[in-house]
């Protein structure tokens, strides 16, 4: 048996939580939280420093599938940003804060 085939490619490590939350396998980092730090310029090493429970390799990985799979990856995100802002506006009618501010403000003027 030949060493290429004794190598096996790893699979990428992600995996939807029962939240419906695309997260990097082995932890509790969702996979938004990789593609924000990548949108805004930090390195794959930076990634790992900030969420260490993420190993490099997999930071790496997550990366290259984003890159491959961004339409999907940013239909997911734009997903997960409306059912957030869903979600916000619901509680907001649920539970109104009008003048919520100037009433602990108020109370700590008191």
């Amino acid at each position: 048996m030949s060493a290429a085939t004794m190598i096996q490619p790893d699979p990428v490590p992600l995996a939807m939580d029962g939240a419906g939350r695309l997260m990097v396998v082995g932890t509790r980092v969702p996979v938004d939280t990789l593609i924000s730090a990548f949108k805004r310029g930090e390195s794959p090493e930076a990634i790992h420093e900030s969420f260490d429970t993420v190993a490099l390799a997999d930071v790496y990985a997550v990366l290259a599938y984003y890159l491959r799979h961004r339409a999907d990856i940013e239909q997911y995100l734009s997903e997960r940003e409306r059912q957030g802002t869903e979600i916000q506006a619901r509680r907001e009618s649920e539970y109104p804060s009008d003048g919520l501010r100037a009433r602990l403000l108020a109370r700590l003027g008191s």
